[in-house]
């Protein structure tokens, strides 16, 4: 992100963003159903069949499905600046002077970002292109400049 700041890079809009956020909510069910089908699986060998998927309370798979959620989102915030969607979208997060984000401002920005997804909808209204969230931690997205 330091050479997207330093070329004046722009800043991601809210469609940018917004798709970008579908594709990773996309990333992360796939990975749930994944990892159900594997327990169906794991299950299948132990007890025989018929398969099944095991049965997990909602108070339970919600909040595991929201760790996930934020520790994928933060850990590619924290590491490379972005996301699968971010990748495919082209932009990235970091600070607003364009460096990474360390790690526990961006699982900051993911735990907002996972809890309160409307924040992002203050986009077209703020004169810097922020989310709410970015406002909160003090980031920013850009367009990587490829």
């Amino acid at each position: 992100m330091r050479g997207a700041a330093e070329a004046g890079a722009e800043v991601a809009g809210v469609v940018s963003r917004g798709v970008a956020g579908l594709v990773d909510v996309c990333v992360v069910a796939v990975i749930a159903v994944t990892v159900q089908l594997g327990a169906g699986c794991v299950l299948l060998i132990a007890t025989g069949p018929p398969f099944r998927v095991p049965e997990v309370p909602g108070w339970l798979s919600g909040a595991l499905g929201w760790a996930f959620a934020v520790c994928y989102l933060g850990g590619a915030w924290a590491t490379t600046g972005q996301t699968v969607g971010g990748r495919l979208m082209g932009v990235v997060v970091g600070d607003r002077a364009g460096r990474r984000l360390g790690t526990a401002r961006a699982l900051l920005r993911a735990a907002l970002s996972v809890s309160f997804p409307l924040g992002l909808l203050w986009v077209p209204f703020s004169r810097r292109r922020a989310s709410l969230q970015d406002l909160l931690v003090a980031s920013g997205v850009r367009y990587d400049g490829r």
